[in-house]
């Protein structure tokens, strides 16, 4: 494939930030809603589409709707960076459903033409990167964003234009609502900028709490050695304790002492060997050890989260502190915030 601007792309990143900056006369900020799905950099040549990944490896072929889609409504040649989504629910009550579009990764052809009528996927076009044969690297964003919007000015599910504000109040507030349609924050961007392939120019602002959960396993690191993260879990309303995530990157000299300190509440059977489990595989962790040393539910850890992906933390939590003085029953789900539900297609207006 011929296209001005290198192929694959690595995309621009962003870099976390408790606040949303504010534009100031040096440097002026638009805002727009972090979508939660694959980062996917798609190139048309006019007659072919090929969807990159942040990490530079090929998404075509487990999104066959998405290149008739794109195909049929690009009027020409251009490189568009965006965000790959699959959307849930009935109309008035839609949101992202992240386990559906993780599930489009699939190693067999018949597998991924049923999902896709399934479970088809939106691409939400945030970035122009090239026009015809022209690159628009170079060009700040405030001019590749016109260049998008008059590329797109038809464009209709299941493409879609991102929105964008140089309201700081409206970007704040979208970081509220929007979160009940599966999103997850909010993204600055620097509207005289150009595109810096690899570079964290972006400022994205995630949500974040915390919660206090109990610790029910640890799996030992992959080195044989040590702690290699910790499975903690929450009380349901019918009082049994359901695994909701883990928490990990802990350094060489911490993984040690944690096997130590955990000892004491290790599971054994009748001959005082560790007690084991074995952990859900899925097509990701297919050849993977998912056994782990079970834990008396004794011990109780606050954690730093961002959103829930059902009954389960949508990503690895951070650990905060030990919390000796909660109980372990205590731990529910009910302590978790739950957004306020928003409608999907609010958001895509």
């Amino acid at each position: 494939m011929r296209t001005p601007i290198p192929l694959p792309l690595e995309p621009m990143l962003a870099k976390s930030a408790p606040e949303l900056p504010v534009s100031t006369d040096a440097r002026s900020w638009g805002y727009e809603p972090k979508w939660d799905g694959f980062r996917s950099i798609a190139y048309f040549d006019g007659d072919d589409v090929e969807l990159g990944s942040r990490g530079s490896k090929t998404l075509t072929r487990y999104f066959p709707e998405l290149l008739a889609a794109l195909k049929e409504q690009l009027p020409g040649p251009c490189v568009l960076d965006g965000e790959i989504v699959v959307r849930r629910g009935a109309p008035g009550a839609e949101r992202l459903d992240w386990e559906a579009l993780s599930q489009r990764i699939h190693p067999a052809d018949s597998r991924v033409r049923t999902l896709a009528e399934a479970t088809p996927a939106s691409f939400i076009a945030f970035d122009l990167l090239a026009e015809g044969d022209r690159s628009l690297l170079q060009e700040p964003l405030s001019v590749r964003r016109q260049a998008l919007e008059r590329l797109l000015v038809c464009a209709r599910a299941p493409l879609h234009l991102t929105r964008i504000t140089a309201d700081p109040e409206v970007g704040r507030r979208w970081f509220t609502e929007f979160e009940g349609a599966g999103l997850d924050g909010v993204v600055a961007k620097d509207t005289g900028s150009v595109y810096s392939p690899g570079k964290r120019t972006m400022v994205k602002v995630k949500h974040a709490r915390t919660a206090d959960v109990v610790l029910t396993g640890y799996r030992v690191h992959k080195s044989g050695s040590g702690v290699g993260s910790l499975l903690v879990g929450l009380y349901g309303s019918d009082k049994v304790l359901r695994n909701v995530g883990g928490i990990s990157a802990f350094s060489d000299v911490r993984r040690q002492e944690l096997v130590k300190e955990l000892d004491p509440i290790v599971q054994r059977d009748e001959n005082g060997d560790y007690l084991r489990g074995e952990g859900d595989r899925n097509r990701f962790s297919a050849n993977k050890d998912t056994s782990f040393v079970m834990l008396q539910p004794a011990v109780v850890a606050e954690v730093r989260y961002d959103q829930m992906e059902g009954d389960r933390f949508r990503h690895t939590v951070q650990f905060v502190r030990w919390r000796p003085d909660r109980d372990p029953v205590s731990c529910t789900f009910e302590q978790l915030e739950t957004p306020l539900a928003y409608d999907l297609e609010r958001v895509l207006e």
